[in-house]
């Protein structure tokens, strides 16, 4: 299959290329294209076998549901049963925007292996002039999890799609770099208090400001045994090719680990605040400013990935507070490095 890249700015005739994009979409086709958050692999949500082409595509678990994606708010009611106060409340107050809401499915409307059996269904409205382009020329909701090889780092730039979909997609629509660069926040609203099942850019602080009480658990608590409702729930996510190790943002231990690590015989990639640069790492890929987290998230994945361009053989992570946005950045860092942390004074005794 050839996988063509389309880009989507204000020197193209975007009518065109939608129109392109939805027909291969009503052909049962899948299609990525850029969001606010990451880029998505989208296929028709009602379309059982289109959805199914997602998981080929992705190389990903069939038992780990789909994020619905739609162009209006309007659209909500014709997929979930009931929409509560709260959930009126903060769809009013964040969307389009980064946040994916839980809600009880109508039976039988969506594709059964877009809630993968589940009752619920996770909906969002992407704030991004393409996607909602798309959706709004399609008028039919999305089913797009991150366009990327199950596992590996999402892609916050067309060519990150390409590299890992190259062949086994037929389009991309290239609408640049996107903002945020994690995923949706997802809120279970069908629970009360409402529940953070993944953090991103809307924060506890800013659920909580518009309907009081949110549960977020911490990242141990997250790693659940039952389905989960959401994306990144269940298994190793963002993780590059060599092993990541989760260290606190300490100039003066990271440059003790990366010596030791180094006469193990070790290559390392450091992803680190700008201030660590002179750090003796092999490569070494700056997050922005110190306790920068914007900059943090929006770097996370492109560094994650540049590390596989590397012969890195081991990648040392510095921690931020979780505070914010910076309890997303975390729960990323945490599943990326499968919960493992460098520890200075073991590196020493081994």
């Amino acid at each position: 299959m050839e996988t063509v890249q389309l880009i989507v700015d204000k020197e193209v005739d975007k009518e065109n290329i939608y129109s392109q994009a939805v027909d291969l979409l009503n052909q049962g086709e899948v299609v990525a294209f850029p969001t606010e958050t990451v880029y998505g692999l989208g296929a028709v949500a009602t379309n059982e076998e289109a959805v199914k082409k997602i998981f080929e595509a992705k190389g990903r678990p069939s038992d780990n549901p789909l994020i619905v994606h739609i162009g209006t708010i309007e659209e909500v009611s014709a997929y979930v049963e009931e929409i509560s106060e709260k959930a009126k409340k903060l769809m009013e107050r964040f969307w389009p925007g980064p946040l994916t809401l839980i809600l009880k499915a109508k039976p039988g409307v969506l594709a059964k292996n877009v809630t993968a059996g589940l009752s619920t269904v996770g909906i969002r409205m992407p704030d991004h002039e393409v996607a909602l382009g798309l959706l709004r020329t399609l008028k039919k909701p999305l089913a797009a999890p991150s366009a990327n090889r199950s596992g590996k780092p999402s892609p916050t730039k067309a060519e990150h799609v390409y590299e890992d979909l190259q062949g086994r997609i037929p389009l991309i629509l290239d609408g640049g770099t996107t903002g945020i660069g994690i995923e949706s926040t997802v809120l279970d609203v069908t629970v009360n208090p409402p529940v953070i099942l993944r953090p991103g850019g809307v924060t506890k602080e800013m659920l909580e400001a518009e309907i009081g009480e949110v549960i977020e658990p911490t990242p141990k608590e997250q790693q659940l045994e039952s389905a989960p409702k959401a994306p990144g729930m269940k298994y190793t996510h963002y993780a590059p090719e060599a092993p990541v190790y989760l260290i606190e943002n300490d100039c003066k231990k990271i440059e003790q680990a990366i010596e030791e690590l180094k006469k193990k015989g070790h290559k390392v990639a450091l992803l680190a605040p700008s201030h660590c640069a002179a750090a003796s790492a092999d490569y070494f890929f700056p997050f922005g400013e110190e306790e920068d987290q914007q900059q943090m998230a929006a770097k996370l994945y492109d560094s994650l990935r540049a590390c596989d361009k590397t012969d890195a053989t081991i990648i040392l992570a510095t921690t931020t507070s979780t505070e914010g946005v910076g309890a997303a950045i975390m729960n990323r860092l945490y599943k990326a490095a499968g919960g493992k942390y460098i520890n200075v004074r073991n590196l020493y005794n081994q």
